[in-house]
């Protein structure tokens, strides 16, 4: 266990905010998204579905004074795929978004990835250790 400084639970927070919300439109709006975007309904409400369970780990762990690092650096590494992952699917040719989807896809790309680099520097931040 880990104090958590208050830089990583800020990047904690904000990326549990962003999860949150992509979390409930994709879920609940996964048909009027795919529209928008020319991308697969079920790959956005499965992605929707995943973001729920992603958000609510987030949250509990940005709501701790002490947290593991391994869950932290999960998140971590977590998001870094999810950046790579995301605009691999844009050259994978999967799928066809349109420019709107593509808009999209690399936004949120650019989002995740930094928020993985703030969770990285927040856990640099967080160093001291606590005895359990």
């Amino acid at each position: 266990m880990i104090h958590a400084s208050r830089f990583l639970r800020g990047a904690l927070f904000a990326d549990t905010v962003f999860s949150g919300i992509a979390a409930i439109g994709f879920t609940f709006g996964a048909g009027a998204f795919a529209a928008l975007f020319n991308l697969p309904e079920a790959l956005l409400r499965e992605s929707g579905l995943f973001l729920i369970a992603y958000t609510a780990l987030v949250g509990w762990l940005a709501s701790r004074t002490t947290v593991r690092k391994p869950l932290v650096l999960l998140v971590v590494v977590g998001n870094a795929a999810w950046t790579v992952g995301s605009i691999a699917l844009l050259f994978s040719g999967a799928t066809s978004p349109n420019l709107a989807g593509q808009v999209m896809v690399v936004a949120q790309a650019i989002a995740t990835g930094v928020f993985a680099e703030l969770q990285y520097v927040g856990l640099r931040k967080s160093g001291n250790a606590v005895a359990v």
